[in-house]
């Protein structure tokens, strides 16, 4: 069906006039940290189309998360809202939070104020496809392999890391056709899979150049196909479209052909210091319960590194090659989006953005993942041509966050500010970068001086004033966990945040004082209410569910006591 047909049985018809808002298109990719091109932190990164949209617009050398972690993230940047101000802070529904629920995400507020709001891919993580006026396709984290019956980690990947974190994160290597792998888990053959959780489907692959297209590409194509027929007809409504790319995120599979065009052999490390994690915190906050947050990145690191018997730099040459293929994979069809607004009238007035949730670790204090509040994870590219506005090929070191987003594109759209859907919602938390688009090395604007981030721990209750922070100034990082234990970076002078100079006495004021403007942006302790009778016996239901064995008189009925009896004798 012709995106113009849609949009009219919609009820949103295309009308000349003389001046219209601009479009904006805000591309998302997962896990991406600054492997790109003019951000430049590994020398053989070979990203010319995102480089090509950087010389067009302004990139953000310090741009940050709020939280470097999927769900929480996307719900604080696509509603403007920290996660101190929602509570959300983890992986729960992030309509399910009253505050986000009654404040607009960045996608229904344009759409509220006339713009056709365009989504296709993975914008929030999940429960979003509400929010826009049309949407493409969900969520597809594939292809995976699949061995009849489950998902599983790529046939190439090894023991213990394919087992110890499986289809997702446990899993990296070339598209290729499966000619009788087969799976050591069960004995049968291996073929392809696509999709997300609630839904995967058969991916036929029998060449490069006959086979399905990803979920990312299928993304590309939609984006595509629909910035194409609206260009046939740029003076009508505004569009605001969103795209949201997987890779890189894990699993890290992709064609062949990217694997190519980063040779093993050639592959470089980043720069590593030997125990580098000795002086640092994040570790004593890791519960043993907490397998998806907490300490994650050190044990992936651990075990793919003994997947390969110990040789580190064949593990890590391995994953960067993996990744840096996949970074590829996306820019060439960020390339494609280019390609269709800068060859059509749509290029003069589209505001193009390109982000990521958050970054990744490569091995720095032997970490392999996000969720840690050091440089790696936190740091996300972040480039924004506005024509007529950026300074193109403008850059700034200042230290901004993700949290600017909503209202900087508001600002250049002329967009009510208010995004509270009722009193119970709240106003945004960021600030306009407009200042900084238009003079990218002195200008002025209303930020505060530091990104600030927190960190995901899971959780049943987030209380804001007892999680952990970091503030990344312009020549400083700033991380109190917690439990008050601290981290304290000179980043000017140690960019690879090497040295924890929280340790040294010399630093006490200055650590002092970075502590009282921590405390001074995170609201005061928000306990939890006292559980009511019916969450009392809603928790010990829960239990007896779990626990069916904690009835002792197998009257089928669980009492307190014998909930009590059951727990200490465990």
């Amino acid at each position: 069906m012709k995106v113009l047909s849609i949009l009219l049985g919609l009820g949103f018809c295309y009308v000349t006039g003389a001046a219209r808002q601009p479009n904006v298109i805000l591309i998302v990719c997962d896990d991406l940290n600054d492997y790109v091109e003019s951000f430049g932190d590994h020398p053989q990164i070979s990203t010319p189309h995102m480089k090509r949209l950087a010389q067009s617009g302004v990139s953000f050398k310090q741009a940050h998360c709020t939280i470097p972690i999927c769900n929480p993230s996307r719900a604080s940047f696509l509603t403007g809202l920290y996660p101190h101000t929602s509570q959300c802070y983890g992986f729960d529904n992030w309509d399910g939070y009253e505050v986000l629920k009654n404040s607009r995400t960045l996608m229904d507020h344009f759409r509220k104020n006339g713009y056709v709001s365009l989504g296709t891919g993975k914008m929030m993580h999940n429960r979003g496809e509400q929010e826009w006026t049309q949407f493409g396709h969900p969520s597809d984290y594939g292809p995976f392999a699949y061995n009849e019956e489950k998902t599983v980690a790529h046939p190439w990947n090894k023991a213990p890391f394919r087992d110890d974190f499986g289809a997702i994160d446990g899993s990296f290597g070339p598209l290729f056709k499966l000619q009788g792998e087969i799976s050591p888990e069960n004995g049968r053959p291996f073929t392809w899979r696509t999709g997300n959780w609630a839904k995967q489907r058969v991916f036929r692959y029998e060449s490069e150049s006959d086979r399905d297209s990803t979920g990312d590409e299928l993304n590309g194509i939609w984006a595509v196909e629909h910035l194409k027929k609206i260009a046939q007809d740029p003076s009508g409504k505004p569009f605001f479209m969103g795209v949201g790319f997987l890779r890189p995120h894990t699993p890290l599979i992709v064609p062949q052909k990217y694997f190519d065009r980063f040779p093993l052999e050639s592959i470089e490390l980043p720069q590593i210091k030997e125990n580098d994690a000795a002086d640092t915190y994040k570790k004593t906050v890791t519960s043993a319960e907490d397998d998806r947050g907490g300490d994650r990145g050190t044990k992936i690191y651990d075990s793919l590194i003994t997947s390969f018997d110990g040789d580190r730099e064949l593990a890590l040459k391995k994953f960067i090659q993996a990744y840096l293929a996949s970074v590829a994979s996306v820019d060439d069809l960020i390339g494609d989006i280019l390609g269709v607004v800068d060859n059509s009238p749509l290029k003069d007035n589209t505001i193009i953005v390109l982000t990521s949730d958050h970054g990744w670790g490569m091995g720095e204090k032997d970490y392999l993942y996000k969720n840690s509040l050091w440089q790696e994870s936190t740091r996300v590219p972040l480039v924004i041509r506005a024509p007529g506005i950026a300074k193109a090929g403008g850059a700034t070191a200042l230290p901004v966050s993700l949290i600017d987003l909503f209202p900087t594109l508001i600002d250049l759209c002329g967009l009510p500010s208010d995004t509270m859907k009722n009193e119970k919602g709240r106003p945004l938390d960021g600030h306009s970068l407009k200042p900084l688009l238009e003079d990218p090395v002195s200008g002025r604007w209303d930020g505060p001086d530091a990104a600030l981030t927190a960190l995901y721990k899971w959780d049943t209750y987030y209380d804001p004033a007892k999680q952990s922070y970091s503030l990344r100034f312009k020549d400083w990082r700033y991380i109190r966990y917690q439990n008050s234990k601290e981290e304290l970076y000179h980043t000017a002078r140690d960019p690879k945040e090497w040295t924890n100079l929280a340790l040294n006495p010399e630093y006490a004021e200055q650590l002092a004082n970075f502590r009282d403007q921590l405390m001074a942006r995170i609201p005061k302790s928000k306990p939890l209410p006292a559980p009511t009778a019916a969450d009392n016996e809603k928790w010990k239901n829960t239990y007896f569910e779990e626990n069916p064995a904690a009835d002792s008189n197998g009257d089928g009925v669980l009492s307190w006591a014998e909930l009590k009896a059951h727990k200490d004798g465990k």
